[in-house]
């Protein structure tokens, strides 16, 4: 792949927005359709609001990896198999050389200054992190030097220690925080969103 004009890359992680196919804790919670409805406005306001930015270039990755139609007109980036630790390193690897910010399409209420200032954040640190109130995070963005480590081995995923073990592996290299948000996995999160509009 060759690089684009901005040399930043902005990726959303998501599930093609079809019934039975995400959000599965979710849908546990309020049902298979209302869990879909949440995806599919959550990742449309994502494009709509970060999307069309000239100051970076989206790309979707996306799980299962095929069929790609709905990404359009955007870039498209397979996750595919193993944990979260595994699609993001496959993805990281995938993009041209710049740096990248990844975030899930779970948390619909991103703006276009978080993603500003994440990359900001990358002018002097090597990665930056949007911590999530459940442990996770909503927000990764590694600055990519050559060869560098990956920080997403030994990590305890989808658990409250998430973003503990991801900063234990960065091995004490620098990294910055934006603002904690909420990323809705399940019915008491998506409670807690809608209430917040």
């Amino acid at each position: 792949m060759t690089a684009d004009r901005t040399g930043k890359y902005l990726v959303i992680f998501a599930r093609r927005p079809a019934l039975g196919v995400g959000k599965r804790r979710l849908a546990r919670d309020v049902g298979d359709l209302e869990a879909l409805r949440f995806a599919r406005s959550s990742l449309a306001r994502l494009l709509r609001t970060l999307g069309r930015d000239p100051r970076w270039t989206l790309w979707i990755a996306t799980s299962p990896d095929r069929p790609t139609e709905w990404t359009r007109p955007w870039r498209a980036v397979a996750q595919g198999p193993g944990d979260l630790g595994e699609k993001l390193s496959r993805v990281v690897r995938a993009l041209p050389p710049g740096p990248v910010v990844i975030l899930g399409a779970d948390t619909p209420d991103v703006t276009r200054e978080d993603i500003s200032a994440a990359f900001a954040a990358l002018g002097s640190n090597d990665a930056v992190f949007g911590p999530a109130q459940d442990g996770g995070y909503w927000l990764i963005g590694l600055r990519r030097r050559t060869r560098a480590h990956l920080p997403f081995t030994d990590v305890r995923w989808s658990t409250g220690h998430t973003l503990a073990d991801t900063l234990q592996a960065m091995n004490g290299r620098p990294t910055a925080l934006l603002r904690m948000r909420e990323d809705v996995d399940d019915g008491p999160s998506l409670r807690r969103y809608l209430a917040s509009r």
